[in-house]
């Protein structure tokens, strides 16, 4: 039977070139997924990460393998790395965003300890993509994902896709097995497919199928296609309820169970038209954000814990329902849940502005290939992005990505991002960069907005409120244009969250400021846009785009106010007085489903010296009061909140969750412009990642707790002078 052993524990690194031979005194311990330099989150130079490092592992086999063939699975590695057992090199890779294997069979010891060494090339090398001309985000360094070792039989499956037909009449399923033999001798063999449904504490078999003899030459593989007709009582995948189904693929010789794979999938039908987006026959507007891959300190060397995390919060807390993984292939933690909270995905190969020559082309539609054998089984993703993004017209390349995609997945339609209009239209859908700051009319339809904004009108956290709500409102007039355009199918904003940079594209520190979140993960006024579009039945949303201070913007005071929130009418009180009570601004923002309310009025003049007081706005439904928000006047630094997305960590040396910090007003609003110095310290079996201590612009950051190898209790600490220090605890298990 198969054995799939997590490969991630127990690595020694060294940030240099060295050989087999070299001395583990030379190394340190890591655990993966590992970043081959800790950074501060801005100021630093993409060269402090491009170098040659070794990776060296000690294992042995847990067992005998009895004729059975063993494989290293590698997720990812950036970016280019060759691959020794027992010092013999079994392969080498070029691009860190593809996944990759080595057989090692002939290279292990079954009963003495074996060395695997990694030699990783982290610099950016023209021949490979994304690079060869400039890229507009940082691609880090080091073995970022997770290593498997896997032990099979000779004969096994190499991958299973599940392909959902005809979900809306007669749901049935045809799937394709992939075997490979790796025997002396042809084989016949049972294939049986066995379609679970999880219901909670238990599973139930939905469908089998009958036994289907598969003949496998020596030395060679087959795809072997076998079908599930007349389904019973299938529940489709869908946003609010992205049930879930698995697949388990099983290969018997005689009686004997030889191999078993599982792959989990969902039964839906997504397809773009002229008119726009069907999910299950439902036409659905898509609203959405652009997502990098980066984190500050580790770049993409985030372990499953945050990758999950980023999908809760596009989804969640922004209230989007569809994330494109710009520009590249992203992580399967991601993904995986995407599919499971009901996410929409657009997922592309790697590159940005730059097509290569004939070998860089073949290792571009190597990626695509990868990229969709590997997560052709995720519901979540409904676009496969087939063009380097930007790039300009190729017919015969653009051409065979085209076709590859349609081959390898017929059940997806294909979009190839552009940034002008004249472009060929070769793909299904015209996926197309939209820096007009309005929505232009469609030439090509389906028609689907895959940029806005961004670079356009980068903001930071600490900027002018000016600068901050116009930021928003943006945001705010593109999604409420495409709303009322039946022929743009969605709409998709540069970005969700602040990323690191080249030096000649990002603000001064070398971030690019584009996202309606900052590097953190923390909102700028610009995410209020996206969440205040969360039905309320899901829950009431109201947020104040404004730091309620009397000289902010360009001209003073607080007029107009605007006020991001899901309610039917909104009641403004200064001090004990009510101001007004107002509704929703439909003529300014006729489409969107829950228009911003722009509160006129409020000029210097009016709340000038003692008529200035704390502001309140209450949001109600049904003319019920449900939420409120309070903003202090004093504007005056209250209090350090600090805050961690979860309280347990797994003991593997790997987990990581978010520490938050903030200074805010006595009624918990950040301060952006209390600028204070904040001390942390950690005790206990983990350890801090990120910068102690830490200056903080902006009123909000964040670092992370990564956890040891051994359980116990974490207690973290804040402190910083004339405010109160906070302390949280976390348990590590």
């Amino acid at each position: 039977m198969r054995q799939v052993i997590p490969f991630n524990d127990e690595w020694l690194f060294v940030a240099d070139d060295v050989n087999f031979r070299a001395s583990d005194t030379r190394f340190v311990p890591v655990t993966l997924p590992h970043s081959n330099r800790i950074l501060p989150h801005h100021n630093f130079d993409d060269a402090e990460y491009q170098f040659v490092s070794t990776y060296r592992k000690r294992f042995t086999l847990p067992e005998a393998l009895s004729g059975r063939r063993v494989y290293l699975d590698f997720d990812g590695a950036l970016s280019a790395c060759s691959v020794a057992v027992n010092g013999q090199v079994v392969g080498a890779h070029v691009g860190g965003y593809t996944p990759f294997s080595y057989e090692i069979t002939d290279r292990v010891h079954t009963l003495r300890e074996n060395v695997v060494q990694v030699r990783l090339d982290s610099t950016e090398h023209p021949e490979i993509p994304p690079f060869g001309y400039v890229v507009d985000y940082l691609t880090f360094g080091g073995l970022y994902r997770d290593v498997r070792l896997r032990i099979v039989e000779p004969i096994h499956i190499v991958d299973v896709f599940a392909r959902p037909l005809d979900v809306l009449t007669r749901p049935a399923l045809e799937v394709a097995v992939r075997l490979k033999n790796q025997s002396r001798q042809e084989r016949d063999l049972r294939l049986e497919l066995v379609l679970r449904e999880d219901q909670g504490d238990t599973e139930i078999v939905v469908a089998s199928s009958r036994y289907s003899t598969v003949y496998v030459p020596r030395g060679g593989g087959l795809v072997a296609t076998v079908h599930l007709d007349d389904l019973p009582a299938i529940k489709l995948w869908s946003l609010d309820d992205p049930v879930l189904y698995a697949l388990d693929a099983e290969l018997y010789d005689g009686d004997a169970l030889v191999d078993r794979q599982r792959v989990d999938f969902g039964f839906r039908e997504a397809v773009f038209r002229d008119d726009g987006f069907y999910l299950n026959g439902e036409r659905i507007k898509l609203i959405g954000l652009n997502r990098h891959q980066t984190y500050p300190y580790i770049g993409p060397a985030a372990p499953a814990r945050l990758q999950r995390k980023d999908a809760e919060i596009l989804k969640y807390e922004l209230g989007v329902n569809i994330a494109r993984t710009s520009h590249y292939p992203q992580s399967p933690h991601f993904l995986k849940r995407c599919d499971e909270i009901g996410l929409l995905v657009l997922e592309e190969l790697p590159g940005w502005q730059f097509v290569g020559d004939s070998d860089w082309q073949a290792l571009a539609l190597r990626d695509l290939e990868a990229m969709i054998l590997r997560d052709r089984n995720h519901p979540s993703i409904v676009l496969w992005g087939v063009r380097i993004n930007e790039s300009a017209d190729d017919e015969g390349f653009y051409s065979a990505t085209n076709r590859l995609a349609h081959q390898l997945d017929p059940s997806r339609q294909t979009g190839g991002i552009r940034n002008f209009l004249e472009s060929q239209f070769l793909e299904d859908v015209f996926t197309y960069n939209d820096f007009s700051n309005t929505v232009v009319e469609p030439i090509h339809t389906p028609h689907l907005i895959t940029e806005f904004n961004g670079h356009m009108f980068p903001t930071k956290t600490w900027d002018n409120e000016d600068r901050q709500i116009e930021h928003a409102l943006r945001h705010a007039r593109i999604q409420d244009k495409q709303f009322g355009m039946l022929n743009v199918t969605g709409a998709i904003g540069w970005c969700a969250f602040d990323y690191n940079t080249h030096r000649v594209f990002g603000s001064g520190d070398r971030i690019c400021y584009h996202g309606v979140m900052d590097i953190f993960r923390l909102p700028k006024f610009a995410a209020y846009v996206y969440e205040s579009q969360i039905p309320p039945s899901v829950r009431p949303v109201l947020q104040i785009a404004s730091l309620w201070t009397m000289g902010d913007r360009s001209e003073g005071g607080n007029d107009p106010l605007t006020v991001f929130s899901n309610c039917e009418a909104v009641e403004v009180y200064v001090g004990e007085e009510i101001y007004g009570r107002f509704q929703p601004d439909r003529e300014t923002y006729p489409h969107l489903p829950y228009a911003p309310f722009t509160i006129p009025g409020m000029t210097l003049l009016a709340l000038w010296g003692n008529h200035f007081q704390d502001l309140r706005v209450v949001g109600l439904i049904n003319e019920q009061p449900v939420i409120e928000q309070k903003i202090a006047a004093d504007g005056l630094p209250y209090m350090l909140t600090l805050d961690a997305d979860d309280d347990r960590l797994a003991a593997d040396g790997a987990d990581m969750t978010r520490i938050v910090f903030k200074i805010t007003d006595r009624f918990g609003n950040r301060l952006p412009y209390a600028i204070a110095v904040i001390d942390l310290d950690l005790d206990g079996p983990g350890e801090l990642i990120g910068e102690t201590p830490f200056p903080l612009v902006g009123g909000q950051a964040a670092i992370y707790v990564r956890a040891g190898h051994t359980p116990g209790q974490v207690t973290v600490r804040a402190s910083t002078p004339r405010l109160e220090s906070k302390v949280i605890t976390l348990r590590i298990r």
